[in-house]
């Protein structure tokens, strides 16, 4: 006996539509775009043309490995030693601020622990026998909590330069904990907050705040552009524009830029009033807006580059991590702070050559 195939495709069909079939359509499955611009109505992200030269930036990232051993505290050690002690009162220094320098670098960059940093010198001493006796973990501790580095001298030079800097914010989290801890049992511990002011040129951050999850954007919008404005001006430059998202929309902030002589590149809200209503930078900043629609206005005050910050702060995480390891709100902060005045250092190594350690032990 002969079998006949059914046209029917095999299993059992139910419904309104059981026992009958599709006609084939005579629409052409629609393109799907991509993020080089290909294909598709709309392009979301355009095309992208990378300009680099790979060798000259594969060998900057290869160099950057370098600072790991860079261990030129040993030459100025003595030296180093002696004017710390001199004149002091108490129990002298044995170990200079360069090399506590170096040892911070190397806990928050390498994410090595206190105790393994003890460690790290016993066996150092080894190759190097200049170097005494290793400190105990507590005293490495202590010293590196109290170190001298400070944001100008992780600054490269903004000599005879208008420098425009871009403000924005985000949380690191108090715990590596996992997710589905927190979730599973309502454990919620909150984050620490970081508020950086950036550079356009140099993505470097000259000014920086550390709060708690509480504070607002706009609160720390004027101890942010004065922090930034004074440490450009120490490098020799001036500070010609400020931008930000709409959280630094308000009056108050306008009012201080006017003062202060600096742009504004703030991108205000949609529905945001033409009256002065007390800041009349404001008001003359709404209306161009409004004039030029956003993409114009966009590109007028290179509003774009605003992800200079956003670009600062995900590198950042990426390289020492998304949380703090210390316990305490005060340590928190400070880890946070070291964070980015390391990777601050980064970069001016990749311009200078010079080392943060360096830099203390020449003050």
């Amino acid at each position: 006996m002969k079998r006949v195939e059914s046209a029917e495709p095999r299993g059992r069909r139910v419904g309104k539509g059981a026992g009958k079939t599709k006609a084939p359509s005579d629409k052409k499955p629609p393109k799907r775009g991509n993020r080089r611009g290909g294909g598709g109505k709309k392009k979301r992200w355009g095309y992208y043309e990378d300009k680099r030269n790979w060798r000259e930036y594969n060998e900057k990232l290869v160099k950057r490995g370098e600072m790991y051993i860079s261990l030129n505290f040993i030459e100025s050690w003595r030296k180093e030693l002696e004017e710390m002690n001199e004149g002091k009162v108490g129990a002298p220094y044995h170990y200079p601020e360069s090399l506590i320098i170096f040892l911070g670098f190397t806990y928050i960059m390498l994410r090595i622990s206190y105790r393994a940093l003890e460690g790290f010198l016993r066996k150092l001493k080894e190759y190097i026998p200049q170097i005494p006796a290793a400190p105990d973990y507590s005293q490495i501790w202590r010293r590196v909590r109290k170190t001298l580095l400070d944001i100008e001298d992780t600054l490269l030079s903004h000599k005879d330069e208008e420098v425009v800097v871009s403000l924005d914010s985000s949380g690191v989290k108090v715990s590596n904990r996992g997710e589905w801890m927190r979730e599973k049992w309502k454990v919620r511990r909150g984050w620490i907050k970081v508020h950086i002011a950036v550079d356009e040129k140099g993505k470097q951050v000259v000014a920086l705040e550390v709060t708690d999850e509480k504070v607002s954007d706009s609160q720390k919008f004027k101890p942010l552009v004065e922090q930034a404005a004074r440490n450009i001006k120490n490098k020799g430059g001036k500070l010609k524009q400020v931008n930000g998202d709409g959280g630094y929309d308000t009056k108050e902030n306008f009012n201080m830029l006017a003062k202060m002589g600096v742009t504004p590149g703030i991108k205000v809200r949609k529905n945001a009033s033409t009256r002065a209503r007390g800041s009349p930078l404001r008001k003359k900043h709404v209306k161009e807006y409004k004039k030029l629609g956003y993409k114009k206005w966009r590109d007028k005050y290179r509003y774009g580059y605003r992800w200079r910050a956003e670009g600062n702060l995900s590198a950042v995480k990426r390289r020492t991590g998304e949380y703090v390891r210390a316990a305490k709100m005060e340590n928190m902060c400070w880890e946070v702070k070291m964070k980015f005045l390391f990777y601050n250092s980064i970069l001016k190594f990749d311009a200078t050559g010079e080392l943060p350690w360096a830099t203390i032990s020449q003050k």
